[in-house]
């Protein structure tokens, strides 16, 4: 059986050693280490930890006598998190950087729980506190009864010490700071690193066999727990959200009035109910939508509570063309994707049918299904 270490790291590289020194003491092997990070994360692990066979990770090793042969980690084991265009990202800074985030620690807990023959140390010491809800919701995700989720504890006053990477095997002074600042010496065999366990439920065995064939989008994932017998879609045009699968998305009032118009659209279809989930008689080309003007405006108006039509745009959700409801569509259309993933998207989107210049466009999803809270 190969133990696999699977941490996040923010800026401080030193809790991938105290991690280790913990597991090791605690009798528990590593046969490899995975970090998930930032940009500047890496940079802090390559100088502290990796740097030229002498840092701190390589300290440690022959510190204790361990054969870095046994064990491995090198800098293609250091996983980054990137945007959608493949830059690595500084820091986590806003809920899109997230998005991101929990997408990479969802796709390496896949990755190493995948194997049968692995135990998955999940490790949530270091970073951001996201970073740490994030590995932990992807170890209940997919973890197994022979994965674990841990903590580290630290002394606070040597947790505190950039200095300060593991207890070395011989005690030695180590400069600290108290509460107010100043310097003062303690021996370093006064460090405690605790190895914390945290119970966790998976959810892994309630997943359909399908779900665990390929990582899955947070969305999605999300979705197949909740089972229900009819799906409502619910647009609320109060509190500017979309409800799908008890998963709310809040909608800037321009991208909820375009939607809210096409779902009316399919509420209004006079055709038999027994043929609207294939039916695409409710779609509408770009003219009919352009005619469709006055009622979008109206909604966007009570959306956005009665502003003024001096302070509205000329061009951009009340006066309609064709570039400007390419973008809002393309806008909705991520927006959904993000929040209820790809599985649901089919249903929810504002679906194109036909072939230019006779595109139409409307919602898939049954009427019966859909509910307008005006």
């Amino acid at each position: 059986m190969k133990n696999i270490l699977l941490a996040v790291t923010g800026l401080s590289p030193q809790v991938i050693t105290e991690t280790l020194y913990a597991l090791h003491q605690s009798a528990r092997q590593v046969d490899a280490i995975h970090v998930i990070t930032t940009r500047h994360g890496k940079d802090m692990i390559y100088s502290g930890l990796l740097g030229g066979k002498g840092g701190h990770y390589f300290r440690y090793l022959s510190a204790y006598g361990i054969d870095s042969a046994c064990m491995d980690f090198s800098h293609t084991n250091i996983h980054v998190i990137s945007d959608e265009h493949g830059i690595e990202l500084p820091d986590i800074a806003c809920e899109s950087d997230n998005e991101h985030l929990l997408r990479k620690c969802l796709e390496l807990a896949f990755r190493f729980t995948s194997d049968p023959e692995t135990t998955v140390f999940f490790s949530v010491a270091g970073g951001r506190k996201t970073m740490s809800s994030c590995l932990t919701l992807a170890a209940q995700m997919y973890g197994r009864p022979q994965d674990r989720i841990y903590h580290v504890l630290v002394s606070p006053e040597f947790e505190s010490n950039s200095d300060f990477y593991y207890p070395p095997r011989e005690s030695r002074q180590i400069e600290l700071k108290d509460k107010q600042g100043q310097p003062f010496f303690k021996e370093s065999k006064y460090a405690q690193v605790d190895l914390i366990p945290i119970p966790f439920v998976s959810i892994r065995d309630h997943l359909s066999p399908d779900f665990l064939n390929e990582p899955k989008d947070p969305g999605t994932l999300m979705l197949s727990l909740i089972r229900e017998d009819t799906s409502l879609l619910t647009i609320n045009l109060r509190s500017r959200k979309i409800i799908y699968k008890k998963l709310e998305l809040d909608m800037m009032p321009a991208h909820l009035s375009l939607y809210a118009f096409f779902a009316i659209q399919k509420k209004g279809c006079p055709k038999e109910a027994r043929s609207c989930g294939n039916c695409t008689d409710c779609f509408m080309d770009i003219v009919s939508i352009f005619e469709g003007q006055e009622q979008i405006s109206e909604l966007y108006r009570k959306i956005s509570k009665g502003r003024p039509a001096n302070e509205m745009s000329d061009s951009g959700i009340t006066n309609l063309d064709a570039p400007n409801f390419n973008m809002y569509n393309s806008k909705i259309k991520n927006n959904l994707l993000n929040r209820f993933g790809p599985y649901a998207l089919k249903e929810l989107e504002i679906a194109s049918e036909g072939k230019k210049p006779n595109t139409c466009y409307g919602i898939r999803m049954k009427r019966d299904l859909i509910e307008v809270i005006f």
